[in-house]
């Protein structure tokens, strides 16, 4: 008995030996593979990430749900706009590509009535035909529409009746209107631009202008009336260049600020238009309106030579 009690003893003896050498090793091996300084230097990188400004993770965030297609079309006096909006769109959401076409606003409302593209581009207000057809009129900025003549005419301004007995074929020579002894030409859009609808509604001559050219882009019609001596177009305000002038229209000057303060005679809506209301639409149009809405969405607008709605 006495034997087998010592023999116990000296295997747990035993054990408790191989143990504490075990640890003793374990411990040895740790401080020999990584040194303390080490450890520090490799812990400094996640401190670092903890502590990173939140601003500086915010592009990720923003970016990283947005992906796909938006798809626009319609009026040509907003191609400006809409390929600025859309450039600056896709800079700050890389995955998501915006197509816009230029088809005339009639065609664009057409298109977004029909389901064919998310926004539907309309230089004019919607009638009541399309709202009914539950077309939703979304005015991102208000455009002026310019006068412009060649640069050799001599006339500096009209005033509204003017402008109509000229669009009406009334009057047919500058020298009724106090400029040079040249014939008229009278130059405007194809039925269905917005442009057109625009003027002639603000006017009230609809169905009634004598056109000598009508042609389907607010650049032909910049081009026609630089390049033809005695002709007069009417264009977006925010196209102007010095290949034409811009006539004044009973004394106010065709400028953003007239337009704004509702003295110049012929401004209109630019309007992104959707199929229902915008709360309805895909996260992607969702967050495009969102942009337009915000401080650098408006920065766009105005960078583009338009007004922002009130």
């Amino acid at each position: 008995m006495k034997n087998r009690t010592m023999k116990t003893l000296a295997l747990i003896g035993a054990a408790i030996l191989t143990v504490g050498a075990l640890t003793a090793c374990g411990s040895q091996t740790v401080e020999s593979t990584v040194p303390e300084t080490d450890v520090q230097t490799e812990a400094a990188p996640a401190e670092e990430t903890q502590a990173a400004p939140a601003d500086e993770a915010a592009p990720a965030e923003e970016t990283e749900d947005l992906s796909g297609t938006i798809s626009m079309s319609g009026s040509t006096s907003m191609e400006k706009l809409a390929n600025a909006v859309a450039e600056s769109f896709m800079a700050k959401y890389p995955g998501v590509t915006v197509t816009p076409e230029f088809t005339g606003s009639s065609a664009g409302i057409e298109a977004v009535t029909a389901g064919s593209v998310d926004i539907g581009n309309s230089s004019r207000a919607l009638k009541d035909s399309e709202k009914e057809a539950g077309v939703v009129e979304n005015i991102v900025a208000i455009d002026g529409i310019a006068v412009v003549v060649d640069p050799a005419n001599t006339v500096a301004g009209l005033t509204k009746d003017q402008l109509i007995s000229i669009y009406k074929g009334e009057t047919r020579n500058w020298s009724e209107v106090g400029g040079a002894n040249a014939p008229i030409v009278v130059v405007g859009r194809e039925a269905g631009s917005g442009t057109r609808g625009a003027f002639e509604e603000l006017l009230e001559i609809e169905d009634a202008c004598a056109y000598a050219s009508e042609l389907d882009s607010t650049g032909a019609v910049m081009a026609k009336v630089a390049s033809t001596p005695g002709a007069i177009g009417y264009v977006s305000l925010d196209v102007l260049d010095d290949t034409v002038i811009a006539l004044s229209l009973d004394d106010v000057a065709a400028t953003p600020e007239n337009i704004k303060a509702g003295s110049y005679l012929l401004s209109r809506p630019f309007v992104m238009a959707t199929k229902g209301e915008i709360s309805e639409q895909n996260d992607l149009v969702q967050a495009l309106f969102g942009f337009l809405a915000s401080d650098e969405g408006k920065e766009v607008i105005t960078g583009a030579g338009l007004i922002l709605p009130d």
